[in-house]
Protein backbone atom coordinates (compact mmCIF):
# COMPACT_ATOMS: atom_id res chain seq x y z
CA UNK A 1 0.00 0.00 0.00
CA UNK A 2 1.28 3.46 -0.89
CA UNK A 3 2.35 5.91 1.73
CA UNK A 4 3.39 9.47 0.91
CA UNK A 5 6.97 8.30 0.46
CA UNK A 6 6.80 4.69 -0.52
CA UNK A 7 4.80 1.49 -0.65
CA UNK A 8 4.39 -1.86 0.98
CA UNK A 9 5.91 -4.61 -1.16
CA UNK A 10 5.56 -8.30 -0.33
CA UNK A 11 8.33 -10.55 -1.57
CA UNK A 12 7.75 -14.13 -0.53
CA UNK A 13 7.17 -14.02 3.24
CA UNK A 14 8.92 -10.69 3.72
CA UNK A 15 7.32 -7.27 3.68
CA UNK A 16 9.28 -4.10 3.15
CA UNK A 17 8.48 -0.48 2.49
CA UNK A 18 10.18 0.96 -0.56
CA UNK A 19 10.36 4.57 -1.67
CA UNK A 20 8.94 5.44 -5.08
CA UNK A 21 12.43 6.10 -6.43
CA UNK A 22 13.52 2.60 -5.42
CA UNK A 23 10.45 0.99 -6.93
CA UNK A 24 11.03 2.86 -10.18
CA UNK A 25 14.43 1.17 -10.46
CA UNK A 26 13.59 -2.32 -9.20
CA UNK A 27 9.90 -3.06 -9.88
CA UNK A 28 9.43 -5.62 -12.63
CA UNK A 29 13.01 -6.83 -12.20
CA UNK A 30 12.75 -8.80 -8.94
CA UNK A 31 13.49 -12.14 -10.61
CA UNK A 32 16.51 -11.12 -12.67
CA UNK A 33 19.23 -11.96 -10.15
CA UNK A 34 17.83 -15.49 -9.71
CA UNK A 35 18.21 -15.96 -13.46
CA UNK A 36 21.76 -14.63 -13.47
CA UNK A 37 20.67 -11.49 -15.36
CA UNK A 38 21.19 -7.80 -14.72
CA UNK A 39 19.32 -6.14 -17.61
CA UNK A 40 15.79 -7.34 -18.43
CA UNK A 41 15.67 -9.51 -21.55
CA UNK A 42 13.62 -8.62 -24.62
CA UNK A 43 11.35 -11.49 -25.70
CA UNK A 44 10.46 -10.90 -29.36
CA UNK A 45 8.68 -14.22 -29.91
CA UNK A 46 5.18 -14.06 -31.36
CA UNK A 47 4.47 -17.72 -30.58
CA UNK A 48 5.86 -20.42 -28.27
CA UNK A 49 6.24 -24.21 -28.51
CA UNK A 50 3.27 -26.20 -27.18
CA UNK A 51 4.58 -29.47 -25.76
CA UNK A 52 1.34 -30.12 -23.85
CA UNK A 53 -1.55 -29.29 -26.18
CA UNK A 54 -4.23 -30.28 -23.68
CA UNK A 55 -2.69 -28.18 -20.95
CA UNK A 56 -2.35 -25.22 -23.30
CA UNK A 57 -5.98 -25.57 -24.34
CA UNK A 58 -7.05 -25.45 -20.70
CA UNK A 59 -5.02 -22.30 -20.13
CA UNK A 60 -6.55 -20.64 -23.20
CA UNK A 61 -10.03 -21.61 -21.96
CA UNK A 62 -9.24 -20.01 -18.61
CA UNK A 63 -8.11 -16.83 -20.33
CA UNK A 64 -11.25 -16.73 -22.46
CA UNK A 65 -13.40 -17.04 -19.33
CA UNK A 66 -11.75 -14.44 -17.10
CA UNK A 67 -8.93 -12.71 -18.96
CA UNK A 68 -6.48 -13.85 -16.30
CA UNK A 69 -2.87 -14.14 -17.38
CA UNK A 70 -2.22 -17.80 -18.33
CA UNK A 71 -0.07 -19.70 -15.85
CA UNK A 72 3.09 -21.33 -17.11
CA UNK A 73 5.00 -20.52 -20.30
CA UNK A 74 3.72 -17.92 -22.79
CA UNK A 75 1.30 -18.99 -25.50
CA UNK A 76 0.96 -16.28 -28.14
CA UNK A 77 1.89 -12.63 -28.42
CA UNK A 78 -1.67 -11.33 -28.33
CA UNK A 79 -2.33 -13.09 -25.02
CA UNK A 80 0.70 -11.57 -23.36
CA UNK A 81 4.44 -11.08 -23.54
CA UNK A 82 7.02 -11.51 -20.75
CA UNK A 83 8.80 -8.22 -21.52
CA UNK A 84 5.57 -6.24 -21.61
CA UNK A 85 4.44 -7.96 -18.41
CA UNK A 86 7.50 -6.59 -16.59
CA UNK A 87 6.50 -3.04 -17.51
CA UNK A 88 2.90 -3.70 -16.45
CA UNK A 89 4.05 -5.01 -13.07
CA UNK A 90 6.31 -2.03 -12.51
CA UNK A 91 3.71 0.59 -13.47
CA UNK A 92 1.10 -1.02 -11.22
CA UNK A 93 3.53 -0.88 -8.31
CA UNK A 94 4.19 2.82 -8.94
CA UNK A 95 0.48 3.65 -9.21
CA UNK A 96 -0.52 1.48 -6.25
CA UNK A 97 -2.96 -0.77 -8.09
CA UNK A 98 -3.27 -4.55 -8.30
CA UNK A 99 -2.13 -4.70 -11.90
CA UNK A 100 -1.90 -2.84 -15.20
CA UNK A 101 -2.58 -3.62 -18.85
CA UNK A 102 -0.44 -2.11 -21.62
CA UNK A 103 -1.58 -1.21 -25.13
CA UNK A 104 -0.11 0.00 -28.41
CA UNK A 105 -1.05 3.64 -27.65
CA UNK A 106 -2.87 5.79 -25.14
CA UNK A 107 -5.90 5.95 -27.42
CA UNK A 108 -5.91 2.15 -27.74
CA UNK A 109 -5.95 1.97 -23.94
CA UNK A 110 -8.88 4.38 -23.63
CA UNK A 111 -10.74 2.59 -26.43
CA UNK A 112 -10.35 -0.72 -24.59
CA UNK A 113 -11.83 0.78 -21.43
CA UNK A 114 -14.84 2.13 -23.36
CA UNK A 115 -15.35 -1.18 -25.14
CA UNK A 116 -15.10 -3.11 -21.88
CA UNK A 117 -17.78 -0.98 -20.19
CA UNK A 118 -19.91 -0.87 -23.32
CA UNK A 119 -19.90 -4.67 -23.56
CA UNK A 120 -21.68 -4.67 -20.20
CA UNK A 121 -24.42 -2.39 -21.55
CA UNK A 122 -22.91 0.66 -19.84
CA UNK A 123 -22.30 2.94 -22.81
CA UNK A 124 -22.94 6.30 -21.13
CA UNK A 125 -19.87 8.30 -20.12
CA UNK A 126 -19.71 11.39 -17.96
CA UNK A 127 -16.66 13.47 -18.82
CA UNK A 128 -15.07 16.71 -17.68
CA UNK A 129 -13.45 19.06 -20.18
CA UNK A 130 -10.79 19.76 -21.17
CA UNK A 131 -9.42 16.40 -22.20
CA UNK A 132 -6.75 15.54 -24.71
CA UNK A 133 -8.25 16.44 -28.10
CA UNK A 134 -8.44 12.89 -29.47
CA UNK A 135 -10.04 11.63 -26.25
CA UNK A 136 -12.64 14.39 -26.60
CA UNK A 137 -13.25 13.46 -30.23
CA UNK A 138 -13.54 9.74 -29.53
CA UNK A 139 -16.32 10.43 -27.03
CA UNK A 140 -18.09 13.22 -28.89
CA UNK A 141 -18.19 11.37 -32.22
CA UNK A 142 -19.50 8.20 -30.57
CA UNK A 143 -17.06 6.16 -32.62
CA UNK A 144 -17.29 3.22 -30.22
CA UNK A 145 -21.02 3.53 -29.61
CA UNK A 146 -20.63 5.54 -26.43
CA UNK A 147 -22.82 8.49 -25.42
CA UNK A 148 -21.18 11.31 -23.49
CA UNK A 149 -22.48 13.95 -21.10
CA UNK A 150 -20.03 16.82 -20.61
CA UNK A 151 -20.12 18.55 -17.26
CA UNK A 152 -17.94 20.32 -14.71
CA UNK A 153 -16.75 18.43 -11.61
CA UNK A 154 -19.60 19.79 -9.49
CA UNK A 155 -22.17 18.39 -11.91
CA UNK A 156 -20.89 14.82 -12.13
CA UNK A 157 -23.26 13.33 -9.54
CA UNK A 158 -26.32 14.82 -11.26
CA UNK A 159 -25.13 13.62 -14.67
CA UNK A 160 -24.99 9.94 -13.66
CA UNK A 161 -27.56 7.56 -15.15
CA UNK A 162 -28.36 3.87 -14.63
CA UNK A 163 -26.38 3.10 -17.81
CA UNK A 164 -23.36 5.25 -16.90
CA UNK A 165 -20.29 3.06 -17.16
CA UNK A 166 -17.52 5.54 -16.61
CA UNK A 167 -16.59 8.99 -15.36
CA UNK A 168 -13.56 10.40 -17.15
CA UNK A 169 -11.32 13.27 -16.09
CA UNK A 170 -7.80 14.45 -16.87
CA UNK A 171 -6.01 16.22 -14.03
CA UNK A 172 -3.90 18.25 -14.64
CA UNK A 173 -5.80 18.68 -17.88
CA UNK A 174 -4.43 18.96 -21.39
CA UNK A 175 -3.70 21.75 -22.26
CA UNK A 176 -4.98 24.19 -19.60
CA UNK A 177 -3.49 22.25 -16.66
CA UNK A 178 -6.77 22.63 -14.77
CA UNK A 179 -6.95 20.40 -11.69
CA UNK A 180 -9.75 18.46 -10.05
CA UNK A 181 -10.26 17.38 -6.44
CA UNK A 182 -9.97 13.68 -7.19
CA UNK A 183 -11.14 12.46 -3.80
CA UNK A 184 -14.31 14.56 -3.95
CA UNK A 185 -14.93 13.49 -7.53
CA UNK A 186 -14.48 9.79 -6.69
CA UNK A 187 -17.05 10.21 -3.91
CA UNK A 188 -19.48 11.86 -6.34
CA UNK A 189 -19.12 8.90 -8.72
CA UNK A 190 -20.56 6.45 -6.22
CA UNK A 191 -20.32 2.95 -7.71
CA UNK A 192 -19.40 4.20 -11.18
CA UNK A 193 -15.67 3.78 -11.90
CA UNK A 194 -13.65 6.98 -12.07
CA UNK A 195 -10.93 6.97 -14.73
CA UNK A 196 -8.20 9.57 -14.26
CA UNK A 197 -5.81 10.37 -17.07
CA UNK A 198 -2.60 10.81 -15.08
CA UNK A 199 -0.31 11.40 -18.06
CA UNK A 200 0.80 14.90 -17.06
CA UNK A 201 1.36 14.28 -13.34
CA UNK A 202 2.77 10.73 -13.50
CA UNK A 203 2.84 8.63 -10.29
CA UNK A 204 5.79 10.76 -9.16
CA UNK A 205 3.50 13.73 -8.44
CA UNK A 206 0.06 12.12 -8.08
CA UNK A 207 -1.37 8.63 -7.57
CA UNK A 208 -5.10 8.80 -8.32
CA UNK A 209 -5.82 5.34 -6.90
CA UNK A 210 -4.99 6.72 -3.45
CA UNK A 211 -7.86 9.18 -3.90
CA UNK A 212 -10.48 6.68 -5.00
CA UNK A 213 -9.95 6.40 -8.76
CA UNK A 214 -10.50 2.83 -9.94
CA UNK A 215 -8.77 3.28 -13.30
CA UNK A 216 -5.61 5.25 -14.05
CA UNK A 217 -4.75 5.94 -17.67
CA UNK A 218 -1.40 6.96 -19.14
CA UNK A 219 -0.28 7.84 -22.59
CA UNK A 220 2.97 6.03 -21.87
CA UNK A 221 4.38 7.69 -24.99
CA UNK A 222 4.97 10.75 -22.83
CA UNK A 223 6.77 10.75 -19.45
CA UNK A 224 6.82 7.00 -18.82
CA UNK A 225 8.90 6.44 -21.95
CA UNK A 226 10.44 9.87 -21.62
CA UNK A 227 12.63 9.98 -24.71
CA UNK A 228 10.24 10.47 -27.61
CA UNK A 229 10.96 7.04 -29.09
CA UNK A 230 8.10 4.80 -27.99
CA UNK A 231 4.33 4.79 -28.59
CA UNK A 232 2.26 3.14 -25.86
CA UNK A 233 -0.65 3.35 -23.44
CA UNK A 234 -1.44 1.66 -20.15
CA UNK A 235 -4.33 1.31 -17.70
CA UNK A 236 -3.59 0.64 -14.01
CA UNK A 237 -6.55 -1.01 -12.28
CA UNK A 238 -7.73 -3.99 -10.24
CA UNK A 239 -7.33 -7.55 -11.50
CA UNK A 240 -11.03 -8.05 -12.26
CA UNK A 241 -11.19 -5.16 -14.71
CA UNK A 242 -7.73 -5.99 -16.06
CA UNK A 243 -9.12 -9.36 -17.16
CA UNK A 244 -11.72 -7.65 -19.33
CA UNK A 245 -9.09 -5.32 -20.76
CA UNK A 246 -6.86 -8.27 -21.67
CA UNK A 247 -9.78 -9.93 -23.45
CA UNK A 248 -10.42 -6.73 -25.42
CA UNK A 249 -6.71 -6.45 -26.23
CA UNK A 250 -6.58 -10.07 -27.40
CA UNK A 251 -9.68 -9.69 -29.58
CA UNK A 252 -8.82 -6.32 -31.11
CA UNK A 253 -5.06 -6.75 -31.37
CA UNK A 254 -4.00 -3.48 -29.74
CA UNK A 255 -0.95 -5.12 -28.18
CA UNK A 256 2.23 -3.37 -27.13
CA UNK A 257 5.36 -4.43 -29.01
CA UNK A 258 7.96 -6.11 -26.73
CA UNK A 259 10.65 -3.60 -27.68
CA UNK A 260 8.33 -0.80 -26.57
CA UNK A 261 7.74 -2.66 -23.31
CA UNK A 262 11.48 -2.87 -22.75
CA UNK A 263 11.97 0.85 -23.46
CA UNK A 264 9.13 1.74 -21.09
CA UNK A 265 10.55 -0.38 -18.28
CA UNK A 266 13.90 1.32 -18.81
CA UNK A 267 12.18 4.71 -18.88
CA UNK A 268 10.51 4.09 -15.51
CA UNK A 269 13.91 3.72 -13.83
CA UNK A 270 14.69 7.41 -14.41
CA UNK A 271 11.10 8.71 -14.22
CA UNK A 272 11.35 10.32 -10.75
CA UNK A 273 14.64 12.03 -11.56
CA UNK A 274 13.42 13.31 -14.91
CA UNK A 275 10.06 14.54 -13.65
CA UNK A 276 11.50 16.38 -10.66
CA UNK A 277 14.28 18.04 -12.65
CA UNK A 278 11.97 19.15 -15.46
CA UNK A 279 9.36 20.29 -12.94
CA UNK A 280 11.85 22.55 -11.20
CA UNK A 281 12.67 24.25 -14.50
CA UNK A 282 9.00 24.48 -15.45
CA UNK A 283 8.13 26.18 -12.16
CA UNK A 284 10.88 28.75 -12.72
CA UNK A 285 9.77 29.41 -16.29
CA UNK A 286 6.17 29.79 -15.10
CA UNK A 287 7.34 32.35 -12.55
CA UNK A 288 9.20 34.38 -15.17
CA UNK A 289 6.39 34.18 -17.70
CA UNK A 290 3.90 35.37 -15.06
CA UNK A 291 5.98 38.50 -14.52
CA UNK A 292 6.44 39.17 -18.25
CA UNK A 293 4.19 41.91 -19.73
CA UNK A 294 4.21 40.13 -23.13
CA UNK A 295 2.30 37.24 -21.56
CA UNK A 296 -1.40 37.61 -20.78
CA UNK A 297 -1.87 34.58 -18.54
CA UNK A 298 0.08 31.60 -17.25
CA UNK A 299 -1.30 28.18 -16.26
CA UNK A 300 0.75 26.02 -13.90
CA UNK A 301 -0.78 23.33 -11.67
CA UNK A 302 -0.60 23.18 -7.88
CA UNK A 303 0.67 19.62 -8.08
CA UNK A 304 3.61 20.88 -10.10
CA UNK A 305 4.97 19.13 -13.14
CA UNK A 306 6.91 19.84 -16.29
CA UNK A 307 4.05 21.35 -18.31
CA UNK A 308 3.41 25.10 -18.60
CA UNK A 309 0.68 26.74 -20.66
CA UNK A 310 0.56 30.46 -21.33
CA UNK A 311 -1.49 32.92 -23.35
CA UNK A 312 0.29 35.68 -25.24
CA UNK A 313 -0.93 39.15 -26.20
CA UNK A 314 0.54 38.79 -29.69
CA UNK A 315 0.41 36.11 -32.35
CA UNK A 316 1.16 32.67 -30.83
CA UNK A 317 2.37 31.37 -34.20
CA UNK A 318 5.10 34.02 -34.25
CA UNK A 319 6.31 32.73 -30.86
CA UNK A 320 6.50 29.19 -32.21
CA UNK A 321 8.31 30.43 -35.30
CA UNK A 322 10.79 32.29 -33.09
CA UNK A 323 12.09 29.47 -30.91
CA UNK A 324 15.49 27.99 -31.75
CA UNK A 325 16.30 25.61 -28.88
CA UNK A 326 12.77 24.48 -28.04
CA UNK A 327 11.29 22.19 -30.69
CA UNK A 328 7.91 23.08 -32.25
CA UNK A 329 6.24 19.67 -32.21
CA UNK A 330 3.28 17.70 -30.91
CA UNK A 331 3.54 15.33 -27.95
CA UNK A 332 5.28 16.02 -24.65
CA UNK A 333 7.21 14.47 -21.79
CA UNK A 334 10.51 13.99 -23.57
CA UNK A 335 13.97 14.95 -22.34
CA UNK A 336 13.95 17.88 -24.76
CA UNK A 337 11.51 20.80 -24.59
CA UNK A 338 8.59 20.97 -27.01
CA UNK A 339 6.09 23.75 -27.76
CA UNK A 340 2.83 23.71 -29.70
CA UNK A 341 -0.38 25.67 -30.34
CA UNK A 342 -3.25 23.47 -29.06
CA UNK A 343 -6.04 25.24 -30.99
CA UNK A 344 -4.22 24.40 -34.24
CA UNK A 345 -2.82 20.98 -33.39
CA UNK A 346 -3.74 18.79 -30.40
CA UNK A 347 -7.24 20.26 -29.93
CA UNK A 348 -8.09 21.28 -33.48
CA UNK A 349 -10.34 18.23 -33.73
CA UNK A 350 -12.52 19.61 -30.89
CA UNK A 351 -15.39 21.93 -31.83
CA UNK A 352 -14.12 25.52 -31.55
CA UNK A 353 -16.94 26.60 -29.25
CA UNK A 354 -16.45 23.64 -26.93
CA UNK A 355 -12.70 24.18 -27.00
CA UNK A 356 -12.92 27.84 -25.99
CA UNK A 357 -15.57 27.11 -23.35
CA UNK A 358 -13.13 24.65 -21.79
CA UNK A 359 -10.48 27.36 -21.54
CA UNK A 360 -8.42 26.43 -24.61
CA UNK A 361 -7.90 29.97 -25.86
CA UNK A 362 -6.75 30.66 -29.42
CA UNK A 363 -3.66 32.42 -28.03
CA UNK A 364 -2.72 29.57 -25.68
CA UNK A 365 0.65 27.87 -26.09
CA UNK A 366 1.59 24.57 -24.43
CA UNK A 367 5.19 24.08 -23.34
CA UNK A 368 6.61 20.70 -22.34
CA UNK A 369 9.76 21.50 -20.39
CA UNK A 370 12.67 19.10 -20.81
CA UNK A 371 16.05 18.70 -19.15
CA UNK A 372 17.91 21.59 -20.76
CA UNK A 373 19.41 24.31 -18.56
CA UNK A 374 16.65 26.66 -17.46
CA UNK A 375 18.63 29.77 -18.42
CA UNK A 376 19.00 28.50 -21.98
CA UNK A 377 15.29 27.76 -22.15
CA UNK A 378 14.41 31.21 -20.84
CA UNK A 379 16.75 32.89 -23.32
CA UNK A 380 14.98 31.03 -26.13
CA UNK A 381 11.49 31.99 -24.90
CA UNK A 382 12.55 35.56 -24.28
CA UNK A 383 13.79 35.88 -27.83
CA UNK A 384 10.72 34.19 -29.31
CA UNK A 385 8.37 36.53 -27.40
CA UNK A 386 10.03 39.44 -29.16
Amino acid sequence: MFTLRGMDVRMGTRSTTRALDTEAVHAGRDDLARQGLHAPPIDLSTTYPAFDSRGEAARIDAFAATGAQPDGPPVYGRLGNPTTARFETALARLEGTETAVAFASGMAALSAVLLARGSMGLRHVVAVRPLYGCSDHLLTAGLLGSEVTWTDPAGVADALRPDTGLVLVESPANPTLAEVDLRALAHACGSVPLLVDNTFATPVLQRPAEHGARLVLHSATKYLGGHGDVLAGVVACDEEFAGRLRQIRFATGGVLHPLAGYLLLRGLSTLPVRVRAASASAAELARRLTADPRVARVHYPRVGGAMVSFEVHGDPHEVIAGVRLITPAVSLGSVDSLIQHPASISHRIVDAGDRRAAGVDDRLLRLSVGLEDVEDLWADLDGALG
